[in-house]
């Protein structure tokens, strides 16, 4: 994957900023660009950022989205809106897996909160980028959008859902064992007619859990001692 740079053009609105960087620090993205910013981040953009606030803090300021895109092998420029004029129109995720296709550095750049990108500003990147939403209200916040991008970024690199901690699976005998406890609740209960096919009918039951767990099984026998005894 190559390195990508999330450029903001003349960004206005408290908090935004900081908000984009800890969007970017929560999928693992560090170079944030601000090109003509309307103020230096204060404060509150630092509590925006939360634990981005280290990617906040190493924003570089160009006067330029020129100067900002300099080495980059491609810019992919965001906007809601339709260009008569205009490069290539990708949705984001598509946008998302053609930047994971280059080796040099990539941009993704955001236009300003109010007006967007301007056509200058558009024209210096190679491909628009359109996010699917509702037409009767497409327009997301900065910092939405940011996140949306920063998240199609991380799926292109191939990211999984955590597998959960392994726990120790049930072994035969351990399954023997809830059995046997299982038959001696039935029968003590009284809920174990003669002839009666629960025997059957729970093996049944847990052999459609194979991966069954040995504290799951110790949690149902736990129950059932708790149930004898009474």
């Amino acid at each position: 994957m190559p390195a990508i740079r999330i450029v903001l053009c003349r960004p206005s609105h408290p908090g935004n900023i900081g908000a984009a960087a800890r969007a970017m620090k929560t999928m693992g993205l560090a170079d944030l660009r601000l090109v003509a910013p309307t103020r230096a981040p204060l404060p509150k953009d630092e509590w925006m950022a939360t634990h981005g606030a280290d990617v906040l803090a190493a924003a570089r300021t160009h006067a330029t989205l020129v100067e900002a895109l300099a080495d980059c092998a491609a810019a992919f420029a965001l906007t809601a809106r339709p260009r008569e004029w205009s490069p290539q129109v990708l949705d984001v995720r598509a946008a998302a897996q053609n930047a994971a296709a280059f080796a040099e550095p990539v941009a993704f750049v955001f236009g300003s909160e109010d007006a967007g990108l301007t056509n200058e500003e558009l024209f210096a990147c190679q491909t628009l980028v359109h996010i699917p939403a509702d037409p009767a209200n497409s327009s997301l916040n900065l910092a939405q959008a940011v996140q949306v991008v920063c998240y199609e970024l991380r799926m292109a690199q191939g990211a999984v859902v955590p597998a959960m901690r392994a726990e120790k699976a049930a072994t035969v005998a351990d399954r023997e064992g809830l059995y046997a406890h299982l038959e001696e609740a039935a029968r003590a209960s009284g809920f174990m007619a003669p002839g009666s096919k629960l025997r059957e009918r729970w093996r049944r039951l847990f052999s459609r859990v194979p991966d069954l767990e040995r504290e799951e099984v110790n949690i149902l026998r736990g129950l059932l001692k708790s149930l004898l005894k009474k």
